[in-house]
């Protein structure tokens, strides 16, 4: 069956999950502010719209997948003299939104739905450009339950696994919960690998001892931050994102912002926060795969010699 989708944010992410929406027969109208998404999004059978407004006024769904909370909210609701995408859409329209913002944005976006006749769910997703492109996805989503269910055939054309995980913004507490877990990891990952260096151990022998053992984990057997041991890995590419530094740095931001809000003591999620941000920021890692960590922990290493 046929759904006429809008999809707002055709960048990195939203440009390849939109093509898999019209891959499995969907209509897809698009927009995006850079010219290039456009351009690649026609190329993909996507209908390029001349404005967001535009590309959602006869949509049964939409999806956004945009930088951050102010974002959505800003598209969401419009200005003067741009209509917002709440104003534009049909009575009833079911909003996905995809992006990874803040817990307490996505229950404002999805309230400000509800007061307009609109139906909302949060569903960020996790897998990268790769898992995107694949059509491979995890939705982490937070919804009613009758909203979620009328989601989920046009999440499964994007993902290969579907999560509810409770009512609004339930799905971005997953996706902050899950990231900061990695953020975490692949600084333990990097570290050790560096360490294994100083003690004379090849990058293969830790990676063939680690990899099955206690310290195994998806940072050292899917993104392993050193070349050779994972041919798919960033590391092989020179870096190339992959999952980006200032995506990690943002979404360590959110995971801070949701820590401090709740009060939880959490020492290593906000250190991993500081150090991702100094890699995006200071170090020339916004652009690099965050994996490229390990190339600073052993540049301050070196410093030590």
């Amino acid at each position: 069956m046929s759904t006429r989708i809008a999809f707002i944010g055709l960048g990195h992410m939203g440009g390849p999950m939109a093509a898999n929406l019209v891959k499995a027969g969907h209509t897809v109208s698009g927009f995006d502010l850079v010219p290039a998404a456009l351009n690649e999004a026609r190329a993909n059978g996507i209908t390029v719209a001349e404005s967001a407004a535009a590309a959602v006024a006869d949509a049964d769904v939409i999806i956004t997948m945009l930088p951050s909370g102010r974002h959505v909210l800003g598209a969401y609701q419009g200005d003067e003299a741009t209509p917002g995408l709440i104003a534009s859409a049909a009575p009833n329209t079911l909003f996905l939104e995809c992006s990874t913002i803040d817990v307490e944005d996505a229950r404002a976006a999805r309230d400000l739905l509800v007061a307009a006749g609109h139906r909302g769910l949060d569903a960020p997703v996790s897998g990268g450009v790769g898992g995107a492109t694949a059509g491979t996805l995890t939705f982490m989503v937070g919804a009613e339950i009758e909203d979620f269910e009328a989601a989920k055939p046009v999440l499964e054309v994007m993902g290969g696994k579907i999560v509810h995980c409770g009512g609004s913004g339930g799905g971005q507490a997953a996706k902050v919960c899950n990231n900061m877990i990695l953020g975490i990891s692949m600084i333990a990952v990097s570290e050790a690998f560096v360490l294994g260096e100083k003690l004379g151990l090849t990058n293969q022998a830790l990676f063939d001892v680690a990899s099955t053992a206690s310290g195994q984990c998806w940072a050292l057997t899917t993104n392993c931050p050193v070349p050779g041991p994972v041919p798919t890995s960033p590391a092989n590419r020179d870096y190339q994102p992959g999952f980006a530094g200032a995506l990690m740095a943002k979404d360590l931001g959110l995971a801070v912002n949701a820590l401090e809000s709740t009060g939880v003591n959490a020492e290593l999620g906000t250190l991993a926060a500081a150090i991702y941000r100094r890699f995006a920021d200071e170090e020339g890692g916004a652009g690099q795969d965050f994996s490229g960590i390990i190339n600073t922990i052993r540049a301050r290493s070196a410093s030590t010699d």
